[in-house]
């Protein structure tokens, strides 16, 4: 076979495995809870919201400007950083990054911020109800 066969052979292998493992699920996945017509993850909602809480108006999948509507603030603190997602070869979803926003006297949310690349990203993926503050973690 000549070398031009043996890179098309490799880059369509690559391509067959980078389609199989972003529709992956993992077994050992935490058991999701349905509310309403949306899944949730076991740890994707922390902790009890405090009376009046305007993070109970919040729901998995918002994004950052629907969440900073419902509060109609912009949060105190926030930082962003990579998840260990960033390393997996061929992984094109949004959640490489991840971005982490403190409102004091609520709680902290968790947003996915984008691939690798800088595209995507802004999907609420956690909500921490801590009115301490000490789920921020810069």
């Amino acid at each position: 076979m000549s070398t031009f066969r043996h890179l098309a052979v490799l880059a369509l292998a690559s391509v067959c495995a980078a389609c199989a493992t972003t529709g992956n699920t993992n077994s050992a996945a935490p058991a999701a809870q349905t509310a309403g017509d949306q899944e949730v993850h076991a740890e994707a909602i922390v902790g009890q919201p405090a009376p009046g809480s305007k993070f109970t108006q919040l729901t998995i999948g918002m994004d950052t400007q629907a969440v900073q509507q419902v509060m109609d603030r912009v949060p105190d603190r926030q930082h962003s950083y990579e998840s260990g997602k960033r390393w997996i070869p061929f992984y094109f979803g949004n959640d490489a990054r991840r971005m982490q926003v403190l409102y004091k006297g609520v709680g902290c949310l968790v947003f996915a911020d984008g691939n690798a690349w800088g595209a995507g990203g802004g999907e609420l993926i956690q909500i921490e109800h801590d009115a301490s503050g000490a789920c921020y973690q810069p």
